[in-house]
Parts: structure tokens; C-alpha cells; sequence
């Protein structure tokens, strides 16, 4: 293919690509999210232009990274952020433009009796007919009964036509949903009909209408309801919130609950210290486990060597939600295998999931399993390192293998391996897996209000109030993971500091 063949290809592709993103921006907009669409039509033009403009040509390999840090990483943290700042929930998911349309649309039975239908089959469409008590009877035009748009109809009275027989009330129950969604007029009547139930249509009316003061009127009883841009809601004159409510901007208030509010300060404060515990406990002993091990694996004279890495790097080559349901497995209280060894040696029978401490000690038991192969792997790369001249002069000076553990291979290692020891307690920081997979943060706080559980980090505490507490409070959630996120910054500001010391010392 010659290169002209290949640059107008490549052209054609570009243009298709650029006409599937427009149109999926068009999409994303007609849906409402304009923001969104904006945020995408701006990506889109700079990408036109770092990959067509030759003025750009230096940009196009940079470009990609910035592009992909902005897409799922500042954008995403943002974002969250932004959630913190609103009484986005389960119950106030809309915006207000939405939620007040949706009240526009909400349909209630009108005085008047209702009308007997039945279908009948015309082709592969259908026809409604109603009658009334008195006999007359009033047939729809042929409609597809395929899908749950709305669709209006006008009735016409029935004539001398014959109609087939009518469906079965099978095919009734079938065609239901798409029934419901017809809207049926009578001639010179601008009220509309709706399914009230399998053998009868119903007049209706709009419940609410809109008052130029921004209220809503409800047709049945004559009452007001108004929107209070402070809780998110449409309120009655009695102060009853309706459903659905609507987003708003609630300033710090998020922030100040985790902080200060009595519902959220007891469990929040506890959580954060277990978490901190916890990551800097995991750290310090798969440290100390791995550390060892390698030291161990480096000893020339042990016999089986290669054998005992192969073992030992296991717990890292299985994938870890495995070996988490497996260890769920064993410390099962009443059919576990580690219950069984601990009562047939000592008579013991730990409450691995019901006690708080033994609860929190297989945790930590089943992440040193998990973390200790790395660090071994790490230790044993830099024990390789250290000059054996190092070594040979300990021995000399009469030096036992304690000596040489922790005056020549611990502070050696030890700088190193500083960065990386921080973004392990990063890491485990936010280790969701591990938590939800083996205790799910129970046993629960017994005087908490919120879902809180004694071995919940800050993480998985932020899961349960987004997806597991009744309100599923996402713009709380938000707030804790923007504080999370702060914390996380923070740690790694630490380990880029401790890395640029360390690159200034080898120089």
C-alpha cells in the first residue's frame, strides 16, 4: 500500500472516529449532562489538534499521559470532591429541573367510572375497544404493542364493524406494560384514559400544576407544595418531604458531620485509628517476615534453597481474593481447620469473627500471608547489592549473624526500602479486598447509628454508607473519600520527598 493510499486510510479513520465521538457527545448532552459533554467536546478538540496540526508534533507523545492523568485521575478526584459538597443520595438524585418535571407528570384517577376494555388482533397489531354501562362501545386505531413509550390514541365510536375475538387475558397480562403507557382520548375531549387495571380504563388528570411563584398546585385537595433549596426537596405546608428530591449545594455541611456530628464522630474516629493501625502494622510485620526470609534464602550454606523460594513466593503467585475466601474458609468458627489444630492442641476455639481483637489479629494474620512475598523478593534483590567485603570484615572482628543483621544489612536496606514501605501503608490504607471479603468491617459498633463495624477502615466504612445504609448517602461518602484522598496526597508527597533524599545521597 503506498503511503498516500495509507494517509488518506488513516484520514477516513480519524473522520469516522470523529463523527462516533461527536455523536456520542450529542448523546451525553441531549441526556442532560451538559458539563459532561462539554468537559468531552474540549478532550475532543485538543486531540483533533495535537494530532493533526503539525505545529503540535512535539506534543504527541506527552500528550497521551496528560490526557489519561486528567481523564481518570484529576477528573475522578474532582468530581468526588464536588459530590462532597451536595445531599447527592438515594433520595435526592435528580436535579431540580427533573424532579419538577417528573411532579408535572404525576397522573391521579379522575371523578368518573371507569370503562371495560378488551384487545383484539388486527395483523401483527392490536385494537382497544372500550364500552361504557350503557352498551356503546368506542375501538382505537391499529397500534404496535411492542415497547413502553407513550403513545396517544383517539377512540372513534364503533360502528357495524366486526372486530375479531378478544385476546386472551394471558395475552392481556403480556401486553401489559406497553398498554399502560397508552394515553386513549375521546373525540371533543381533551382528558386522557389510562390502564387502571386488566379489564378497565380509567379517566385521568395532572395532580400537580405549576404556579408562576415557582410552587405547585394539587388539583385533588387544593393544597400548595414548595421547593426548600435547603434540604432538596418538595415540601408541604405540614413540612413532609416528597419524593423523589433533588441535588443541592450543601457547603461543608458533609465535612462537619464526619467531624463533629455524635453519629458519625464515634465510629469515624475509631475507624481512622484502626486504619492507621492497621496499615502500619501490616507494614511493620510483612517487613519483618519478609526481611527475614530473605536473609534466611541468602544464607550460602542452606541445602534446598531454590525449593524454599518457590514455596515461599506461593502466597504472591496466588491471586488474592482466593487466598482471602480460602482463609475466610479456614478461620471459620465452627468448621475451620485452624479451630480444629487450636482445639485438639490447646482446647481452644477463637471467635475469629464475632470478637473484635480476634477479629482484627486474622486480619492482620491473613495480610502479612498476603504482603510478606514482596518484601522478601525486594529484600533479597538488596541484600544482593551489599558488598560482601561488608561481611567478611564483620567476621574478621569477631561478628555474629545478629550483628551482621542489624549494623550492616538493616541500615543498608533500610533507606531504600523507606519509599516503598510508604506506599505499601498507601496501599493498605485503601485495601477494600482485604476487608470486604473477610469480615465485611464486622462485628458492628453496638451503639452506632450508622453501618460501622469494628474492623471497617476507612474505606470499606465509606462503601457501607454509599451502598449499605438505607439513605445510601453518596455525598457523604464523597466528603470521606475526599479526606481519604487528602491523607493518601499526603503519603505519597512523604515518598517522593524520601526518594529525592535518597537519589541526593547516592550522588
Amino acid at each position: 500500500m503506498s503511503g498516500l493510499n495509507m494517509r488518506w486510510l488513516l484520514v477516513s479513520l480519524g473522520g469516522v472516529l470523529l463523527l462516533a465521538g461527536l455523536w456520542l457527545l450529542l448523546g451525553v448532552y441531549q441526556s442532560g449532562h451538559t458539563l459532561s459533554a462539554v468537559g468531552g467536546l474540549v478532550v475532543m478538540a485538543a486531540s483533533s489538534w495535537v494530532f493533526l496540526s503539525p505545529k503540535a508534533y512535539a506534543y504527541r507523545y506527552l500528550y497521551p499521559g496528560v490526557a489519561a492523568v486528567l481523564v481518570f485521575i484529576v477528573f475522578p478526584a474532582v468530581y468526588t470532591a464536588g459530590i462532597g459538597f451536595t445531599n447527592y443520595s438515594s433520595t435526592n438524585l435528580l436535579s431540580f429541573d427533573r424532579v419538577t418535571a417528573y411532579m408535572l407528570s404525576e397522573t391521579t384517577t379522575a371523578d368518573g367510572a371507569g370503562m371495560a376494555f378488551s384487545l383484539h388482533q388486527a395483523g401483527d397489531q392490536y385494537r382497544l375497544k372500550l364500552s361504557d354501562e350503557a352498551g356503546q362501545s368506542w375501538v382505537s386505531p391499529p397500534v404496535k404493542l411492542e415497547d413502553n413509550k407513550p403513545q396517544q390514541l383517539q377512540l372513534q365510536a364503533l360502528g357495524t364493524e366486526n372486530l375479531p375475538e378478544k385476546e386472551s387475558i394471558k395475552t392481556v397480562i403480556a401486553k401489559q406494560p406497553a398498554l399502560k403507557a397508552l394515553r386513549l382520548t375521546f373525540p371533543n375531549q381533551a382528558q386522557s384514559w389510562r390502564l387502571n387495571s386488566l379489564s378497565q380504563f380509567s379517566p385521568t388528570q395532572l395532580l400537580y400544576q405549576k404556579n408562576a411563584d415557582g410552587t405547585l398546585l394539587n388539583t385533588q385537595d387544593g393544597s400548595l407544595i414548595k421547593p426548600n433549596f435547603k434540604t432538596g426537596f418538595y415540601e408541604t405546608a405540614a413540612g413532609e418531604n416528597l419524593i423523589p428530591g433533588f441535588k443541592v449545594n450543601v457547603g461543608f455541611s458533609n465535612f462537619t458531620r464526619i467531624f463533629a456530628s455524635d453519629d458519625f464522630q464515634g465510629p469515624m474516629f475509631k475507624i481512622l485509628g484502626w486504619t492507621v493501625l492497621f496499615a502500619f502494622l501490616t507494614v511493620v510485620f510483612t517487613f519483618v517476615v519478609g526481611m527475614v526470609l530473605a536473609v534466611v534464602l541468602n544464607w550460602e550454606a542452606l541445602r534446598f534453597r531454590g525449593v524454599y523460594r518457590t514455596l515461599l513466593f506461593l502466597p504472591y503467585a496466588v491471586p488474592g481474593f482466593i487466598s482471602i475466601l480460602v482463609f475466610r474458609g479456614l478461620f471459620n468458627e465452627s468448621f475451620g481447620e485452624i479451630n480444629m489444630v487450636l482445639n485438639g492442641l490447646f482446647g481452644l476455639r477463637p471467635a475469629w469473627f464475632s470478637d473484635p481483637f480476634n477479629a482484627k489479629a486474622m486480619i492482620l494474620i491473613v495480610n502479612t500471608w498476603l504482603g510478606y512475598p514482596y518484601i522478601m523478593l525486594l529484600c533479597s534483590g538488596l541484600i544482593k547489592s551489599i558488598p560482601s567485603d561488608l561481611y567478611e570484615a564483620s567476621a574478621i572482628n569477631g561478628a555474629g549473624p545478629l550483628t551482621n543483621l542489624f549494623k550492616i544489612t538493616l541500615p543498608l536496606i533500610l533507606k531504600p526500602m523507606m519509599p516503598l514501605l510508604i506506599a505499601s501503608f498507601a496501599f493498605n490504607f485503601n485495601n477494600f479486598v482485604l476487608i470486604s471479603l473477610l469480615t465485611d468491617g464486622r462485628p458492628d459498633f453496638i451503639d452506632s447509628k450508622v453501618p460501622a463495624g469494628t474492623t471497617d477502615i476507612l474505606v470499606s466504612y465509606t462503601y457501607r454508607l454509599a451502598f449499605q445504609d438505607s439513605g445510601q448517602n453518596f455525598g457523604l461518602a464523597a466528603a470521606i473519600s475526599t479526606v481519604i484522598f487528602a491523607l493518601v496526597a499526603v503519603l505519597s508527597l512523604i515518598n517522593l520527598k524520601l526518594t529525592r533524599v535518597n537519589q541526593e545521597e547516592k550522588r
